[in-house]
């Protein structure tokens, strides 16, 4: 009697209240309780090495093309050559899911324009779609010899190019002598033209390929994960939308994009490229960027139940990135492993990789020192 008393009352405050004010009042009536197994306690049974990760987190370079030069960037690549990962992530699209995403436009709206390249040239040229280039590649790769001619990296350059792994072939790329980066073995005129890296700069090949290439390594893994963009409904865009822009325009965020000014300026007037990628990764300055975004979004009290979509459209896109990150060095026990990926994401990334059973996170401030 007391119990059907008790649930009566709840359902009329649930009637009488707003939708966030009901599921407080709810919620208050659930008991909440640790995670009653934690895996990473786990680590220092392992019987070997656990994975080493360093997640850098970057400044998009396609926006910083105006401030930096490729030649700027060298003491951070040697920097993260000197970490020695064996695996090396970027933050780009797989072929197979840009083909998801551009088979189901009605769900995710405007995303493969946005994110994905054109496969078409590249299935001219090879006569492979980006589901037999991926065979194509790991077969390949399964017979690898240690000293590759220029013919079978032109062709492996080719195998990425047509699975739309573009930074891979970049890395092939740049494993040839400069007389062999030529047409021919399923290059192509287009994919000599991609391999040239004249225009803007993008981390996922000025960093994160050429990093690879330098330690003799056969690819990097793309990572991003964009599938999390059919979880909000498109009917809720446009709040949502709204939503953020009223979080964006808080204070702190003017004080953030200041400082971020700041430390540009000081390129080439006393601070250097690599000084501006240490400020970045400093957890004082992560902290500052999440207040002034996610962690807001949290406490924000205009639309909460749209921003918490937000957060959760966010959470959902950083875990499956993660898992990506967890497949790539699943094969790879002991690996030391390193991410290239937004800043923004860096947070997320140590906190999700570091409730691992296998996986120690590196500490990039002191690895970029």
């Amino acid at each position: 009697m007391r119990h059907s008393i008790k649930l009566s009352i709840i359902a009329l405050l649930v009637a009488a209240t707003t939708p966030l004010q009901a599921e407080q009042a709810v919620r208050a009536d659930i008991a909440t309780a640790p995670p009653a197994v934690e895996p990473h306690s786990w680590r220092g049974e392992l019987t070997s090495a656990p994975n080493q990760i360093l997640t850098l987190g970057m400044a998009h370079l396609s926006g910083l093309s105006d401030r930096l030069s490729r030649a700027d960037l060298e003491p951070l690549i040697e920097k993260l050559r000197s970490f020695a990962p064996n695996i090396i992530t970027y933050e780009g699209i797989s072929g197979e899911q840009c083909a998801l995403l551009s088979a189901n436009p009605a769900i995710y709206v405007d995303v493969a324009s946005q994110y994905c390249n054109d496969t078409a040239e590249a299935e001219r040229a090879t006569g492979m779609d980006v589901a037999a280039a991926r065979v194509a590649i790991e077969t390949t790769l399964a017979n690898w010899p240690a000293d590759p001619s220029p013919a079978q990296r032109r062709h492996l350059a080719s195998l990425f190019y047509a699975a739309n792994d573009r930074p891979s072939a970049y890395v092939q790329w740049l494993q040839l002598p400069e007389s062999e980066r030529h047409a021919g073995d399923g290059v192509d005129d287009v994919l000599l033209r991609l391999m040239t890296r004249t225009g803007r700069m993008n981390e996922s090949y000025e960093v994160a390929a050429v990093v690879a290439a330098r330690l003799g390594l056969n690819r990097v893994y793309p990572i991003d994960d964009h599938s999390a963009d059919g979880a909000i409904p498109q009917a809720d865009m446009a709040a949502l939308e709204s939503a953020l822009q009223a979080l964006w325009s808080q204070p702190i965020n003017a004080a953030n994009r200041a400082a971020d000014a700041q430390q540009l300026d000081r390129i080439g007037h006393g601070g250097s490229a690599l000084d501006y990628f240490r400020w970045l990764n400093d957890p004082a300055t992560l902290r500052n960027a999440m207040d002034a975004d996610h962690h807001a979004a949290v406490r924000a009290a205009q639309d909460p139940l749209i921003v918490r979509r937000y957060i959760g459209w966010w959470e959902t896109r950083n875990l499956r990135m993660v898992a990506n990150i967890r497949a790539a060095m699943t094969a790879q026990p002991g690996a030391r492993v390193l991410n290239i990926v937004g800043a923004s994401h860096k947070p997320y990334f140590d906190a999700y990789l570091g409730m691992m059973v296998d996986s120690d996170i590196v500490d990039a401030a002191a690895a970029l020192r």
